[in-house]
């Protein structure tokens, strides 16, 4: 039984996950059990980290399954008798089975203003579609995929140079604040809840690593947003140059173009940077990676000025 008389199962997989862990274990949460992805599954899985040290710092037991939904998996969670389940940074759904197991409820996050962008990758699409405000929503978990109550939420600008990796640190912290704000009220069963308004939903398709590639033919400001959005630890942009796959990890705008022409094209270099046209200016290559070699500058590529990248992509 935790201190309070609760028991609380946390479910988690990614960095905000494990942030927010941390956070509740600094306050002397206790917690029944820890349920994150297995081994095999998480190697594939963009930000997984491991929940292994703090399992073991928290002084409870950890649970790794494929698919928590599975009936062996239902039947360990119902074996612990959580009263309350914690969400944090898990990328599937609970089925019925799950969410009819704790009294107070199952209790998520979702890195948006729901209910826009419901679904997949919000963080990610909310740059590439160049947002300057997304947040981060506390929600009671329903059969649905991110329409439950809500419970809180809070706005967070998107800066100029925010990374998809800078702004899951911003989620995180979003996420830190609600728990230690409605932690308390979660546990006495008297947490608000308001729904949502489901015609102004908005949702959002997942994205998968063949979607990376990029388009030369968007502008400088387009394909700064797609790089940033795909950053580590996702698993990147990228393009055709001389029929091998280069990654691009990090990327500026460049002012205009003064040579105008074509989109992909290989300008000359910058400092440590390769400047490529664009359909509007020039994008200044910082940090690329041939497949299956090491990062380096985008000016390591000189030898390439005048060549040009495959223009055709994927878009947004």
């Amino acid at each position: 039984m935790t201190q309070s008389g609760c028991r609380t199962l946390f479910v988690g997989a990614v960095d905000e996950g494990h942030r927010c862990l941390e956070a509740l274990v600094a306050r002397r949460e206790r917690f029944v059990g820890i349920v994150t992805l297995n081994d095999a599954l998480a190697a594939t899985t963009s930000g997984a980290v491991s929940f292994e040290a703090i399992a073991r710092d928290a002084g409870c037991p950890l649970l790794k399954v494929a698919d928590l939904n599975a009936s062996t998996n239902v039947a360990k969670v119902a074996e612990l008798r959580p009263d309350l389940i914690l969400v944090i940074g898990w990328t599937r759904l609970l089925g019925p089975a799950l969410l009819r197991l704790p009294r107070l409820g199952a209790v998520g996050f979702h890195a948006s203003l729901l209910p826009r962008y419901r679904g997949r990758a919000p963080v990610n699409w909310a740059i590439i579609n160049g947002e300057p405000v997304t947040g981060n929503t506390m929600f009671f978990l329903d059969e649905g995929v991110d329409t439950g109550d809500i419970i809180a939420q809070r706005r967070i600008a998107i800066a100029e140079d925010d990374t998809c990796a800078t702004l899951y640190r911003k989620v995180a912290g979003a996420a830190i604040e609600m728990l230690e704000e409605q932690l308390p009220a979660l546990k006495s069963g008297t947490a608000p809840r308001r729904a949502q308004d489901h015609e102004r939903a908005t949702v959002m398709p997942r994205r998968r690593p063949e979607d990376g590639l990029m388009d030369w033919r968007r502008t400088a400001r387009q394909l700064y947003n797609w790089v940033r959005a795909l950053t580590h630890p996702y698993p990147g942009a990228f393009s055709t140059l001389g029929g091998r796959r280069l990654f691009i990890w990090e990327a500026r705008e460049a002012g205009p173009d003064p040579h105008g022409g074509t989109p992909g094209a290989i300008r000359g270099t910058e400092s440590s940077d390769l400047l490529v046209s664009s359909a509007s200016g020039l994008l200044a290559l910082r940090s690329v990676q041939w497949e299956g070699c090491p990062e380096m500058p985008g000016a390591s590529l000189r030898e390439h000025v005048g060549a040009s990248f495959a223009s055709a992509g994927a878009g947004a």
